[in-house]
């Protein structure tokens, strides 16, 4: 679901000593605002809602999920399903479903890997150079299946929707970061009559040579989307873009397919070692532009 190459190049990157590792944008995250934590932040123009946001666990078919909901305190609001990168449910990936929340949205994030148990998983700074983090690491991926993904898929968008902050009458949204990519092309696929618009940001193996392969999901999505890629995974994997543009040509669904310049695998959390600010801010402006024209 990930490439460990993408994850070497990321590892590998100079580490910027500016940036709040992991742990530190979690202990800082107990105590300080949102603003203070996120480098650059820039809300929606005009008037911001207050949110309201909560930890909380929803039953599964497999079990309990650990996950953060937040929503704009006051009235309804279109629904988004966030799906985590590699490192799961974690301070920086609430503080991004809290920004999208001020943005008028009701947002869920989850703990992808719940089976396994309750976030964090992985460790906060886990090193992808440590041998056995590495394999901790990806044997918690491999977990997580093409149906494992619709599953949970299905249960979280019928939460949502049960939710009373939620306005079930418009569509809903579903972006995804790294092995996010391809649950938001699962979850459009899923239940196409309720996902309007899906973003994939860095997204990994959206285009692969097995027979459940994102890209092969196409004809059953109806959404439009946003595929926002990092500079060395077009590098490694060139010809993924132009599969993807055609299979959505084919469907005649509006796709915005765009490499970004100079980001690496993983620019767009704010806790990651290799975060762009100038190019998740653009990222995050056309997510915006995608959600305000697409959830009506």
């Amino acid at each position: 679901m990930c490439d460990e190459r993408a994850f070497d190049d990321m590892e590998a990157a100079p580490r910027n000593t500016a940036r709040l590792t992991r742990r530190e944008f979690g202990a800082l995250s107990a105590g300080a605002g949102f603003s203070m934590l996120w480098p650059g932040a820039v809300e929606a123009e005009g008037d911001v809602p207050e949110v309201t946001g909560r930890d909380l666990s929803i039953p599964t078919p497999d079990g309990t999920a650990d996950a953060w909901f937040v929503h704009p305190t006051a009235g309804k609001a279109p629904a988004v399903l966030l799906w985590p990168d590699a490192f799961g449910l974690r301070p920086a990936m609430k503080q991004m479903a809290n920004r999208l929340a001020r943005s008028g949205y009701a947002v869920l994030v989850m703990n992808p890997y719940y089976r396994i148990g309750p976030a964090p998983l992985p460790e906060p700074d886990a090193d992808f150079t440590d041998p056995d983090t590495r394999k901790r690491i990806f044997g918690l991926i491999r977990q997580l299946t093409a149906e494992t993904q619709t599953s949970d898929a299905q249960t979280f968008i019928e939460f949502l929707d049960g939710q009373p902050s939620v306005d079930t009458k418009r569509q809903m949204g579903t972006l995804g970061y790294c092995m996010g990519g391809p649950m938001t092309m699962r979850t459009a696929a899923a239940r196409p009559d309720r996902i309007g618009a899906g973003a994939s940001f860095h997204g990994g193996r959206l285009v692969t040579d097995q027979p459940d392969s994102p890209h092969l999901l196409v004809p059953k999505i109806d959404s439009r989307f946003l595929f926002a890629i990092a500079e060395n995974d077009d590098e490694a994997q060139p010809e993924a873009k132009d599969v993807l543009g055609r299979a959505f040509a084919d469907r005649r669904l509006d796709v915005e397919i765009e490499v970004y310049e100079g980001a690496l695998h993983g620019w767009c959390p704010p806790d990651s070692r290799v975060y762009h600010e100038a190019q998740a801010e653009r990222a995050w402006g056309r997510l915006l532009a995608l959600f305000e024209t697409a959830l009506t």
